[in-house]
């Protein structure tokens, strides 16, 4: 590999702005909120599935994580369960760009992605409001979100993912694709400081091979890249508990802190105050970025 494998690493990757927003790296754990904007999301959550207005929804949603701590929302117009039904372009902007709107109106302050496989629907997006775009293909063959984020300096996440589950070595096949990724971005023109990435847990991957990868996850600070882990509800939790897509809280939050302590800077999560609260004391152990009274000299 060449370009962004060349310049490996091992240190805090710099900040990153994203809209309103400054990321700062390694000072704490960013949480990004879930609004999916579907019918027929895997965790229930589908903001069309209940037939009221999904705009009014949506804000209401967004509001409520903004209150709870959320630090990003991340807008998404179809699923990306197995199984899924694929929806048309003009389908996606009529479910999405309505909320980014509503969304960057009602929460100037908050840091708005798009999450979407089509060029189109991430440009509308951005010119409704969005700041980042969330490729959940990053590692496919399609250039043209990251020659979008270029042309439109947007920061953009490269997530991974594969058609079948297929690997000889799960870690060093996960860096070489995704290395290859950012490879491509930084041709196309993304600056290397907009760039994220993410392992793409439940993308393409068995559930043991999902576990394996927030086992090694410290691996891939070897990108030098911040790194975004997405597993709220997925099927490979319930799968471990034997449990449904509404009692997976807390093996949500269980790997939200394991995920923390092998290098995640962001978190993308359904249930914004219970992750803020896990990530936090995980940032206290893990980042020692908290300070007691007793440390002050105060009661402990």
């Amino acid at each position: 590999m060449s370009g962004a494998s060349e310049e490996i690493a091992q240190t805090t990757p710099p900040p990153t702005r994203i809209g309103p927003t400054t990321f700062r790296w390694g000072e704490r754990t960013y949480i990004v909120g879930i609004l999916n904007v579907t019918p027929d999301s895997f965790s229930g959550d589908g903001l069309l599935a209940g037939g009221s207005d999904p705009v009014a929804a949506a804000l209401d949603l967004g509001r409520r994580m903004a209150a709870e701590g959320a630090d990003l929302l991340d807008v998404g117009g179809e699923s990306t369960r197995p199984g899924h039904t694929e929806v048309s372009a003009d389908e996606e902007l009529r479910r999405v760009v309505p909320v980014v709107i509503a969304l960057h109106a009602a929460l100037p302050d908050m840091p708005l992605s798009i999450d979407t496989t089509k060029a189109e629907v991430a440009a509308a997006a951005l010119d409704a409001g969005a700041h980042l775009v969330n490729d959940v293909w990053g590692v496919g063959s399609d250039e043209s979100l990251a020659r979008l984020a270029a042309r439109r300096g947007a920061p953009m996440v490269v997530m991974h993912n594969r058609a079948e589950a297929v690997y000889q070595d799960l870690i060093p096949e996960l860096i070489a694709d995704l290395g290859a990724a950012l490879d491509r971005a930084l041709r196309l023109g993304v600056p290397r400081e907009s760039l994220i990435v993410d392992p793409g847990f439940g993308f393409g991957k068995t559930p043991e091979q999902n576990l394996a990868l927030v086992r090694d996850m410290a691996a891939l600070r070897i990108l030098g890249r911040p790194i975004l882990l997405g597993t709220s509800r997925k099927s490979t939790l319930g799968r471990v508990l034997e449990l449904p897509v509404t009692e997976r809280l807390e093996a949500t939050l269980a790997t939200t802190a394991l995920g923390i302590a092998a290098g995640a800077d962001l978190v993308r999560v359904h249930d914004v105050r219970a992750n803020v609260r896990a990530a936090r004391i995980s940032d206290a152990i893990i980042r020692a970025n908290w300070r007691s009274d007793a440390a002050q000299g105060g009661p402990s």
